[in-house]
């Protein structure tokens, strides 16, 4: 069964429906040019009230691997999630300060599926590699076309314009390690207790 991510959480609110509900994983933005974004005191209260079970993953952006690090060591996160220009230097460093897993995400727009940096994303030294078409587009990407990443990558979360009208045929096309949803359990840019319910329901009754 695919895991279920719920990012851009941002209002206790939002934290009663994760709770109510249990994706695997939820996600603080801490980029400050997100609509999502949370700074690191507020993402602190929001964790407090999460679920132990559910684990809290930062989204970051060229952050310093010292500040990643630190929200680390103070319990505010439970994975590391990359969106910047971070390369393996980089992962590489963050690991020596911390044990926590690490995705990378990669923007397909960025780039062909074809390029060498896709065909050999596991150089990336990461746990994980996290697939969207750009960030924050709220489309999605030729899953199809793109599954030969995980023959170099097994643990792949995928991104971008997942909703209920499509979150299993994405699993089905593409059977990724985890889904990673945002914009698709929104109303009015807020998250939305029933999109959250409905969408869930559907990727667990698989």
């Amino acid at each position: 069964m695919a895991k279920i991510k719920i990012c851009g959480l941002t209002r206790p609110e939002d934290i009663e429906y994760a709770n109510e509900f249990r994706p695997d994983y939820i996600g603080f933005v801490f980029h400050p040019q997100s609509r999502r974004y949370v700074t690191y005191e507020k993402a602190q209260k929001l964790k407090a009230a999460l679920k132990p079970d559910i684990q809290a993953a930062g989204v970051f952006v060229d952050e310093k691997p010292e500040t990643v690090s630190r929200l680390c060591r103070n319990g505010i996160i439970d994975i590391i999630q990359l969106h910047g220009n971070e390369d393996r230097e980089y992962v590489t460093k963050l690991k020596t300060l911390t044990d926590k897993p690490v995705i990378k995400a990669l923007r397909l727009g960025d780039f062909g599926s074809s390029d060498n940096e896709l065909q050999n994303c596991r150089f990336y030294g990461a746990d994980y590699l996290l697939l969207d078409s750009t960030a924050g587009s709220g489309k999605a990407f030729d899953w199809e076309h793109c599954q030969h990443c995980k023959n170099n990558f097994a643990k792949i979360f995928i991104a971008g314009g997942i909703n209920a009208s499509n979150a299993q045929r994405a699993i089905r096309v593409f059977s990724p390690y985890a889904l990673d949803i945002s914009s698709g359990v929104e109303t009015g840019e807020f998250k939305d207790r029933e999109k959250i319910r409905e969408i869930i329901s559907l990727i667990r009754g698989i």
